[in-house]
């Protein structure tokens, strides 16, 4: 049997198209897992290493987070994974900059700690679109400390709770706005908190309010509602819980301006934002930007993620638009990236 060999969507500079060709094939080491992909799905994120060339450390680099497909080779002393396991796993090039740990080719090295066995009843184009956005929904929830997301910018702290395969006690409940609820990172984050016993106030578009409700939202409330401000005010208060602050999925001028409203009339909380905060917030206001790798997601990836996708807790949403099949069409997915997308995420099958 002839030995595998591996092939990529490389990037050889920024604001340049990818150009697929041969790479070297990944090889396991202490703490990792090798994925053979079946699929891999584009995260804005994405968009913008390819742009401009953020977080790329070395040149040419294969990027991208999301990847399912079955294990082909097992690290020395990883015990969780053997091959031919059907997986999910978070690919963390950003951080290591190594081209074997980037999403977009046929093979490609994943940590074995953000890695989790997926059901046989859920197909990689299904099971691939959870893998970055459960790592960055933790991020945004869970961190008690701040970090450093980029130099002189924190990440956000908001210390919530891990979510739980049980029905959260409902006297721990708080209170949690997240905007831009339809995106993949923030129908994940609602999902989560739901499943830690919060009560997430969702803002979306009103084609996505049923969405946002089969995520977990206890409401939702239209972007565009010129009164859209004052309706998450009274809803918060409504709740009876604390308020905790807003995660802001979208991130621009415009919900910025919405955020502060909402914290200004809510008495300050956290703000975390998908991009660099705005910089003029309050003192009452506790600013950081999401940066979504971290070792707090380890327990969720080893103890909840596997058995809460069995038992439909957590769901593979929102759902795959399949881009095509082979290395070519993550251009393509890219492209459409940019372009804007709705209450889906891009898939290419490998």
């Amino acid at each position: 049997m002839a030995a595998p060999t591996n092939q990529a969507a490389w990037l050889t500079k920024a604001d340049n198209p990818l150009q697929v060709g041969e790479a070297p094939l990944p090889i396991a080491g202490p703490g990792e897992i090798v994925v053979k992909n079946a699929a891999v799905a584009i995260n804005p994120l994405d968009t913008h290493m390819q742009d401009v060339g953020v977080f790329v450390q070395q040149w040419p680099a294969i990027f991208g987070c999301d990847v399912a497909g079955e294990v082909s080779e097992v690290g020395p002393d990883v015990q969780r994974f053997k091959k031919g396991d059907r997986v999910i796993g978070h690919a963390i090039n950003l951080v290591t900059g190594r081209p074997q740990d980037g999403a977009f080719a046929l093979y490609t090295a994943v940590p074995a700690d953000k890695a989790a066995v997926l059901p046989d009843t859920i197909s990689f184009t299904d099971g691939v679109v959870v893998p970055f956005a459960v790592e960055a929904a933790v991020c945004a929830l869970s961190l008690k400390v701040p970090g450093e997301a980029l130099p002189g910018i924190s990440t956000p702290a908001l210390g919530l709770p891990y979510p739980s395969l049980k029905d959260p006690v409902p006297s721990l409940s708080k209170t949690l706005v997240i905007y831009g609820g339809s995106s993949s990172v923030g129908s994940m984050t609602t999902q989560l908190a739901t499943a830690a016993g919060i009560h997430v106030i969702c803002v979306v578009g009103k084609h996505n309010f049923d969405f946002s409700k089969r995520c977990g939202a206890a409401e939702v409330f239209d972007h565009k509602d010129p009164s859209v401000v004052s309706k998450v005010i009274e809803a918060v208060g409504k709740s009876g819980h604390e308020f905790v602050g807003i995660f802001d999925a979208i991130a621009t001028p415009d919900t910025y301006a919405h955020d502060l409203a909402i914290l200004a009339k809510l008495g300050g909380g956290h703000l975390a934002c998908v991009h660099p905060p705005p910089s003029d917030v309050p003192a009452n206001v506790k600013a950081g930007m999401l940066f979504a790798v971290n070792d707090i997601a380890t327990p969720v990836w080893k103890d909840y993620v596997t058995p809460a996708l069995q038992a439909g807790k957590l769901q593979c949403l929102p759902p795959p638009t399949i881009v095509g099949k082979g290395l070519e069409y993550i251009q393509e997915g890219l492209k459409k990236s940019k372009a804007g997308v709705s209450a889906t995420k891009l898939v290419i099958e490998l």
